[in-house]
């Protein structure tokens, strides 16, 4: 993040007509203005915050005021966030922007929903915040592997996914750093089998390692398409799903 080696700007989806933002982090509106004209955030119906930790939720405040320009229009985004993102002594939304959106406070293994989309969250990560993934499931199940330590509960939590985008931090495991490593992801993908994977939030460890060789060795080990993500990358998900064929969904990292 620091040094920008990759991009923090999070992740840009577009799913049955809605537009989500996931983990706004530090750079997202210059990122989106200079690179990606012809998406308007100010348009964004959601933004999902999967923890406080400033990487991932930087650029909240300023999204937020782009899309309800400063409270001056009637459009009301939705945020859906950990309690300790909305409350308590590390909230990170600012209180004056509180009536310019609506609410929703993000719990373990419960259902959620963007008009006619429906999400759930996963168990509770161990990443020493209170964090939960993100699971989308419409005729294929996409799910968001967010920042954690590796525990048993992910199998289950995440089992079924078709498509796993995992934020994969380092290349070998550290014991108080609260982050995947390659080992993990390799057991994750083991037991899951997904149709396809997307690693991705690569610290400098990975980037030295070289993320693509990276994907390719555990493409190899695990028989699972996977793929290293790049900034600006687009994924159609149609191209993985005959149920999904007429309906568009991109993820931008």
């Amino acid at each position: 993040m620091a040094k920008q080696l990759r991009s923090s700007a999070g992740t840009f989806m577009h799913i049955k007509g809605k537009n989500i933002m996931l983990d706004p982090g530090p750079g997202t509106l210059v990122w989106w203005v200079d690179a990606n004209p012809c998406i308007d955030l100010s348009k964004t119906d959601a933004i999902i915050l999967s923890h406080n930790h400033i990487d991932h939720s930087n650029d909240l405040n300023v999204i937020i005021d782009v899309i309800t320009k400063g409270g001056w229009t009637k459009r009301k985004p939705m945020l859906f966030a950990p309690a300790e993102c909305i409350e308590g002594e590390n909230k990170v939304l600012l209180n004056y922007l509180r009536n310019f959106i609506k609410i929703t406070v993000l719990k373990a293994c419960t259902d959620y929903a963007i008009g006619n989309l429906k999400f759930k969250t996963s168990v509770e990560h161990r990443h020493g915040v209170e964090t939960y993934g993100i699971m989308f499931d419409f005729n294929c199940k996409i799910s968001f592997i967010v920042d954690t330590k590796y525990f048993p509960g992910l199998i289950k939590s995440y089992g079924g996914s078709d498509i796993l985008i995992i934020n994969l931090v380092m290349n070998k495991g550290k014991d108080k750093i609260m982050h995947l490593c390659v080992d993990d992801v390799r057991k994750i993908l083991s037991e899951i089998k997904p149709k396809k994977c997307i690693i991705t939030h690569f610290g400098r460890t990975m980037l030295k390692g070289d993320t693509n060789k990276i994907a390719r060795m555990l493409s190899k080990e695990t028989n699972v398409d996977v793929v290293a993500a790049e900034d600006g990358m687009i994924l159609n998900l149609d191209e993985f799903s005959r149920e999904c064929r007429d309906r568009q969904m991109e993820l931008d990292f």
